[in-house]
């Protein structure tokens, strides 16, 4: 089985979808992205990309919402935070300021004081 994403004009994660390794595969029984894709088009219309669970095609498996860079080939998540950095080796946002490393002590992020806040009680 293999996976494809919806992309819309923006290349915003639509929808993803399995599709059969039969519809994917050559005439030597090959997997190839472009003939799934092509599948995925005459089914449904739209502009599909391949996608995997474990990072081996675009480093991340894409979500709805993601949005798939080209320039890195990598499903990216939405920003958590209009500060933080994508790191592009992995296509995986990063804080500015990294999080402390407390034993037993959670943080959250603060986008006002661009810092990691204590969270107490977890």
């Amino acid at each position: 089985m293999a996976h494809f994403a919806e992309l819309n004009e923006s290349n915003v994660v639509l929808r993803v979808i399995v599709v059969g390794n039969a519809e994917t595969a050559d005439a030597s029984g090959v997997e190839k992205e472009y003939i799934g894709a092509a599948f995925c088009e005459r089914l449904l219309g739209g502009t599909w990309k391949q996608t995997s669970y474990n990072g081996n095609l675009r480093k991340n498996y894409a979500g709805i919402g993601y949005t798939y860079n080209s320039s890195i080939d990598a499903f990216v998540a939405p920003k958590p935070f209009p500060s933080w950095l994508l790191v592009s080796e992995t296509a995986q946002w990063k804080a500015p300021v990294d999080m402390p490393v407390t034993e037993g002590k959670f943080y959250a992020w603060d986008e006002d004081t661009l810092s990691w806040k204590e969270v107490p009680g977890l």
